[in-house]
């Protein structure tokens, strides 16, 4: 890690991200290896901190994570060039642009977010161990517990962007954190499962009210189940699958539309959602130029909301459709910059019930030049002006665990399709009028019924950070990408093996030369 950022950050401290009471303390961007906790509420304030930083726009704040989970496969694509999104986008991504930051989303941004993360964590782990001061020996296995989940949830995503990486779970002195070696992906993996696994141990079935935030210990559940997966781990994949389904306070909503109300996000089929504030302008990072681009307000609708200078495809008509949209209280006031990407709205099934709000090509009548994802619009004018949403970020829900365990049921030694279908079954009847639609996979054979799993992943979490992370764990992204037309770049052209992975940036390899003493290519970059 860059220890001259390191030191930086230590005496920085900012303001709260969120109006919710679970995020309204002062937390901390870093917290001093030095610091002490005299009380609950110190270590609760850490705890929050690590909250507000993963709603950076480096992580899960505007397109934040999109960029490597989403963008440059068969999901999302911009409407036009955008040079925040072109390296991960079109494949042309390397050591040096890794560190180049536009509005905080770039690769060295992530990596310096996530090891803030990691970097406080150990230090409340550390501090609230034992400390009677804090409170109950209840109330600090509940701050541990929540601290390793953050821990490693972000390991996680550290080990599927980058594979090998610096590894520690200990307090370290910023000399020693700024020298460190990357350690095996396998090494990490084992260590976030340990982590994951006491968090499901000491976390609630869920939190509501003030606690809403929080994740719960189903959200360290679904994690431990995806890195079974990866690792093929077919039925403990499968094993933490259903613990999930059957124990949970979880359920499937009804209909599809249901899930993405901007009236109900704590509804029942989310299993974790950030929670985001309108008109709340401190934040972690000092705000970039532009007072519209400074702020906690989750900007992630804006990139998916059109913009009304793109539409409609009759140009003569744009004035009577944002007559028509002000009727409504509405505007398309976005940047569209994310928009459905062509091979995914050429192929998504028309008698789909999802298509709706995955494939917006009219509103209000009027044709439109793109196709939109209304699962993430909110046009309200009132509720939503541009840049400062008050939306939820979605990150679990249990439509995704009903179709890992239909895929571990149906790789794992002995598993069955048609029993694999059965998990998949209620979405399925929700996304199509009849059931003879609903059907049309039962009685595959197994690798007919992996490849439904493929497409299916893609009708029903389109969007929703999974994409990418699928394509690598099934070793399929290069032949999709290949494969597939774009409107203006040529990722299918650019995409090259080492891809899979992102490069660790520059100046990261310049402050700590032992980043390359294990794999001197770089992932591939060099």
């Amino acid at each position: 890690m860059k220890t001259k950022n390191i030191i930086l950050y230590v005496f920085i401290v900012f303001t709260c991200f969120s109006c919710e009471s679970f995020l309204e303390e002062d937390p901390k961007a870093l917290i001093s290896p030095e610091t002490f906790f005299a009380s609950e509420n110190d270590a609760r304030q850490a705890v929050q901190g690590m909250y507000a930083i993963l709603k950076n726009n480096s992580i899960y704040g505007q397109v934040g994570l999109d960029h490597f989970y989403d963008n440059g496969c068969d999901i999302i694509e911009p409407n036009r060039a955008a040079n925040f999104v072109e390296p991960m986008g079109n494949y042309s991504m390397n050591e040096a642009l890794a560190d180049v930051s536009v509005q905080k989303m770039s690769v060295s941004d992530t990596w310096k977010d996530f090891y803030r993360i990691i970097l406080n964590a150990n230090v409340i782990i550390d501090r609230v161990t034992g400390n009677e001061a804090v409170g109950t020996q209840e109330t600090r296995t509940d701050i541990i517990a929540d601290t390793r989940f953050i821990r490693g949830l972000c390991y996680w995503h550290i080990t599927n962007l980058w594979g090998d990486a610096p590894y520690y779970t200990e307090v370290l002195t910023l000399e020693e954190i700024g020298s460190l070696g990357r350690t095996p992906e396998a090494t990490i993996l084992a260590g976030v499962l340990e982590d994951l696994q006491f968090a499901q141990d000491n976390l609630k079935d869920a939190y509501t009210g003030d606690q809403s935030g929080r994740a719960s210990k189903w959200a360290a559940a679904i994690v431990m189940a995806k890195i079974y997966m990866k690792q093929q781990q077919w039925q403990l994949g499968l094993d933490k699958c259903l613990e999930i389904i059957n124990q949970s306070p979880h359920s499937l909503l009804p209909t599809y539309n249901e899930v993405f109300d901007q009236f109900n996000e704590y509804n029942a089929e989310i299993i974790w959602s950030l929670d985001f504030a309108k008109d709340i302008t401190g934040q972690f990072d000092p705000a970039f130029p532009g007072a519209a681009f400074a702020g906690n307000s989750n900007w992630r609708p804006s990139m998916f909301n059109p913009r009304l200078r793109d539409e409609p495809l009759n140009t003569d008509e744009r004035g009577a459709l944002g007559d028509a949209l002000r009727a409504r209280g509405e505007a398309f006031n976005g940047t569209g910059l994310q928009i459905a990407s062509k091979d995914f709205a050429e192929k998504f099934p028309m008698n789909d019930l999802r298509r709706e709000l995955n494939i917006v090509d009219n509103y209000l009548g009027f044709d439109l030049v793109f196709p939109y994802m209304a699962k993430f619009w909110n046009l309200e004018l009132d509720r939503s002006p541009r840049f400062n949403h008050s939306d939820n970020r979605m990150i679990f829900r249990l439509a995704d665990v009903h179709l890992m365990a239909a895929e571990c049921e149906n790789e794992r030694p002995g598993g069955n399709p048609n029993t694999a279908f059965e998990y998949i079954r209620p979405i399925r009847e929700r996304a199509y009028a009849t059931q003879v639609e609903a059907e049309a996979i039962l009685g595959l054979s197994q690798q007919e019924f992996r490849e439904a799993i493929y497409d299916e992943r893609k009708w029903e979490l389109a969007g929703e950070c999974t994409r990418r992370y699928d394509l690598i764990r099934w070793g399929i992204l290069l032949d999709v990408v290949q494969n597939l037309e774009f409107r203006f770049w040529k990722p299918n052209e650019n995409i090259r093996p080492w891809h899979v992975k992102l490069p660790i940036p520059l100046q990261e390899l310049e402050n700590n030369p032992a980043l390359l003493e294990s794999d001197p290519t770089n992932n591939g970059y060099r």
